[in-house]
């Protein structure tokens, strides 16, 4: 049987949020089997749990934001794109703000906590959600056009295409594939940085937002160049991190997915609408689990791999 799995200890991080600059606090603690990813609001009066679903997806304006009643958490698809990459079922997130801490701006942090952590295998069966048929979403037309889509595909692989029109983007590679059967999220992915330019976080700042960004927690240029000393941590960062960005966004569904994802231009709001297309077609889709664990994608079966 392909086992779900949650973390064998407890283990915390503090950070400050994006765009609050807040700062805030997170513990990741195990939990029971088909409880997916809760975040808990642990500052409130009374604790409120978030379970994380397609639906539970509220805002996804500059970041993923989750919500249950009046509780929120925002800015949640770096530590869901590392659930996703290390195969991580079911876990409890203690919250002490209403932002995850952004930390360097990647998934690299949250990876290295959660193999700290340890992963530990649980006595009941991995649920995928197998894409029976093609689901697409599109917005917007010729320049302005973007799409996104799911199609069949035993096991997961993701390609996606940005389009910026700036030099230091321009001169990086702007479409990536990623297929976890043969892939190292943590190694190929996972370091990958957000980024910004300039007049747009002294934009953001006028308006409450990105109070927490710079040159440690994310790439920033200006209208020509990179501004952080050291560089990229890829030829590609860029459109990698896009990829991060969509990985977290599409384990909102709430289990891992088997399928072919490809996008131009995506962001969180058109991969949220396409996870939403997908669970409104009940015959693109069923929940399937894997007795044999030998029948399951290779990028499933194995545990997560080190650095």
């Amino acid at each position: 049987m392909l086992q779900q799995r949650t973390l064998k200890t407890i283990t915390r991080a503090v950070g400050v949020g994006l765009h609050s600059g807040q700062r805030v606090e997170i513990t990741l603690r195990p939990a029971q089997p088909d409880t997916g990813i809760v975040f808990r609001r642990v500052d409130l009066p009374a604790p409120v749990d978030i379970p994380v679903s397609a639906l539970a997806v509220t805002d996804t304006r500059m970041a993923t934001t989750v919500t249950a009643g009046q509780a929120k958490v925002q800015t949640t698809e770096h530590l869901m794109s590392a659930f996703a990459g290390l195969g991580i079922d079911n876990l409890y997130v203690d919250i002490t703000a209403d932002e995850v801490p952004i930390l360097d701006g990647s998934a690299a942090a949250f990876v290295f906590l959660l193999q700290s952590a340890g992963i530990e295998l649980q006595n009941a069966p991995k649920r995928f959600i197998r894409v029976l048929k093609p689901v697409e979403v599109r917005e917007g037309e010729g320049a302005n056009l973007k799409w996104a889509r799911l199609e069949p595909y035993h096991g997961y692989k993701l390609r996606f295409e940005i389009d910026f029109h700036h030099p230091a983007v321009d001169s990086t590679g702007q479409s990536v594939e990623f297929d976890l059967s043969v892939g190292n999220y943590t190694r190929d992915i996972a370091r990958a940085r957000t980024f910004g330019f300039t007049k747009d976080v002294e934009m953001l700042r006028t308006h409450g937002l990105a109070l927490g960004g710079g040159l440690d927690n994310a790439i920033v240029m200006d209208d020509y160049k990179v501004l952080n000393a050291e560089g990229l941590r890829y030829d590609d960062e860029f459109v990698k991190h896009k990829m991060l960005d969509a990985i977290g966004d599409l384990y909102c569904v709430g289990r891992p997915l088997l399928a072919a994802y490809s996008a131009f231009r995506s962001g969180h709001g058109l991969n949220n609408q396409l996870l939403r297309a997908l669970l409104a077609a009940e015959d693109a889709y069923e929940i399937v689990t894997f007795k044999d664990a030998s029948r399951a994608p290779r990028g499933f079966v194995q545990l997560a791999r080190a650095w």
